[in-house]
């Protein structure tokens, strides 16, 4: 079974979405309730609780360890340097050999951990969005276009995984440096500690300063590139209109347009983004040469040791480091949040809903479709099918004509159940459909459309989607009703041909009679052709005529077609016009009566005999 665009009118929107930039400090838009988002974050990742505390162990260890080989460089100083005690120095060397590479063990350990804690709960996360998205009704993907939903399983789950496998163990480890630093200075000197409180504000508050602007510049450098990704992709899938129109310098002028505004944008962005380690250089340059001035002060008065400046001095070096990783971090976590955030609005919208219970499935169906004084809206307050009734007979082939937008598919979708109706009733055989469960009901109808979707898959297996049991034999079989077998075989490796996305490298005859041979291997009981020879040419028409001739034998069949002579043999012709019956007949009574259908059918065939 396929699908298409349930709106003959219906224009989709368009989504673009914008790279990321390589010298961006993060996503840019922040959740609209952090602690929501987070909470629920946080879920996902209560599951592994032990891994995430045996990072937190690590990451405590190898801060601890960061800590202490600055203070091991100032105890050789005082202890072996200062007395030229230098026969002892290579036992402190190598204590500090030691701490550094247990240091780096442990960081190399934290980050493989952490990295399979997070890989885990987003491989839940992405599990749990994309099986909720097989669940969501028609409407949902009316209002959110593709490139937006891709956009949130790729994106956003991306953002989510570099804060969560990165930014997490760098965050604690950051905050505990700091922390660390400023209470060993406090216990090493207070004085030394309190000069360096009178630093610390000031680079806090330029290091969130350039991050402020930083951010505003790659929100709006985002912004641009999202422009010029929309025009990028309309020029590259739209080439034959272009060609055709000979618009090859009007859409490059666009291009250049819009390459030139995410030119400036990205200059100002990463002119912004390049001050902060300039910037934190200096300021780190400024704390070390207050910490110099005034410990060299306090040491002529035997105040403080040298051992003690210098190891007050690593630290100052080594504050910078997790402060500017924390301004990184915030804007990087504020963006996972918020794309938390819109995969959470996706898994938090309802499901289909079907009420039937698995006990009240048919074990098969007649088919014979009645509707009952059936009203049906896509938006509130724009009616689309008022007061319809029909009746269609088991085995009788039942036409929908009309003009454009009259109403036709959408007689098909609310038979199918992608919609519900407003008001009155639809049955089959005698059993309203919303007492029928969707999958049941779905499975006893086959769906032939205009734009047929193909996998990126081979020809059996696409043959096969009509029935995942069936045999080989059987899904040749189909292909050979369909009067596909032909043509599969003469295609590179028969019916092992991987076909390309959207089977583009198929003809749109072959791509119909692929979909015609899959609903036949479906067997369903009532048959859906949706304009499904609209597109193609005289000769395969009459192919397909054929296949479907045997198809519809014994079906209930709707039949939608713009060529009224494919129609002539069906037992009845329903005009649609405004989303009602205007005209009901067979083909002879409808021309005899020269209305609606009279005018259809002359229009097509002006100068040939009717």
């Amino acid at each position: 079974m396929t699908s298409s665009n349930p709106r003959e009118n219906h224009t989709g929107a368009r989504a673009s979405m914008g790279g990321r930039h390589p010298m961006a400090i993060g996503r840019i838009e922040k959740a609209q309730d952090t602690r929501q988002a987070l909470a629920r974050l946080v879920a996902y990742l209560t599951p592994f609780r032990t891994g995430i505390m045996i990072v937190l162990v690590f990451v405590v260890i190898y801060t601890a360890l960061g800590l202490l080989s600055p203070y091991l460089i100032g105890v050789a100083i005082d202890q072996y340097i200062v007395p030229m005690r230098t026969a002892d120095l290579p036992g402190i060397a190598v204590l500090m050999l030691g701490v550094y590479l247990v240091n780096n063990l442990f960081q190399a350990l934290a980050g493989r951990t952490m990295a399979n804690v997070s890989q885990r709960a987003l491989q839940k996360l992405r599990q749990d969005l994309f099986s909720h998205l097989q669940t969501l009704p028609m409407q949902f993907f009316d209002r959110n276009p593709a490139g937006q939903l891709m956009s949130r399983l790729t994106n956003d789950i991306d953002a989510i995984n570099q804060a969560v496998s990165q930014n997490v163990t760098a965050l604690v480890a950051s905050v505990l440096s700091l922390v660390g630093i400023l209470i060993a200075m406090v216990t090493l000197d207070v004085w030394l500690a309190l000069a360096s409180l009178v630093v610390v504000p000031i680079m806090f508050w330029f290091t969130q300063f350039v991050a402020t602007y930083t951010r505003r510049g790659f929100r709006e450098l985002q912004r641009s590139m999202g422009e010029l990704n929309a025009v990028m992709e309309e020029a590259i899938s739209g080439q034959k209109v272009v060609k055709a129109f000979g618009r090859n310098e009007s859409v490059l002028q666009a291009f250049r347009q819009h390459n030139q505004a995410t030119y400036a944008a990205g200059v100002t962005a990463n002119n912004y983004a390049l001050l902060l380690m300039p910037l934190t250089s200096v300021l780190g340059n400024f704390f070390i040469i207050v910490l110099a001035a005034f410990g060299g002060w306090l040491a002529l008065r035997d105040l403080v040791t040298v051992g003690v400046i210098a190891t007050f001095i690593i630290y100052a070096q080594n504050f910078i480091s997790p402060l500017r990783q924390l301004a990184n971090m915030y804007n990087a976590i504020q963006g996972a949040l918020a794309g938390a955030e819109r995969v959470f609005e996706i898994l938090d919208t309802a499901p289909e809903i079907d009420t039937a219970p698995a006990s009240e499935a048919p074990t098969a169906l007649q088919g014979l479709v009645e509707f009952t004084d059936v009203d049906f809206a896509y938006d509130a307050g724009t009616p689309i099918i008022t007061q319809m009734s029909l009746t269609a007979k088991p085995g009788e082939m039942f036409a929908l004509v009309g003009p454009t937008g009259a109403g036709k598919t959408t007689i098909i979708n609310l038979l199918s159940r992608f919609y519900e109706i407003n008001a009155g009733r639809i049955t089959i055989d005698g059993v309203d459909i919303q007492a029928i469960p969707k999958d049941n009901l779905r499975t006893q109808l086959g769906l032939v459309l205009q734009d047929t979707f193909l996998f990126a898959d081979s020809v059996m297996a696409n043959i096969r989607f009509g029935r995942l049991d069936a045999s080989d034999a059987d899904c040749m079989r189909a292909a050979e009703m369909a009067e596909a077998d032909t043509f599969i075989r003469q295609l590179p490796q028969g019916y092992q041909t991987q076909l390309s996305e959207r089977a583009s490298n198929l003809s749109q005859g072959q791509r119909q009679l692929l979909a015609i041979a899959r609903v036949i291997l479906a067997d369903p009981r009532i048959l859906i052709l949706d304009e499904a020879t609209s597109s193609i040419d005289t000769r395969t028409e009459i192919r397909i005529q054929r296949a479907l001739l045997r198809l519809m034998a014994g079906r209930t069949s709707f039949v939608i077609a713009h060529r009224l002579s494919t129609i002539r043999d069906a037992h009845q012709v329903l005009v649609i016009a405004g989303g009602a019956i205007v005209e009901q007949g067979s083909h002879a009574e409808l021309l005899a009566q020269q209305g609606l259908y009279f005018q259809l059918y002359t229009s097509q065939f002006k100068g040939q005999s009717i």
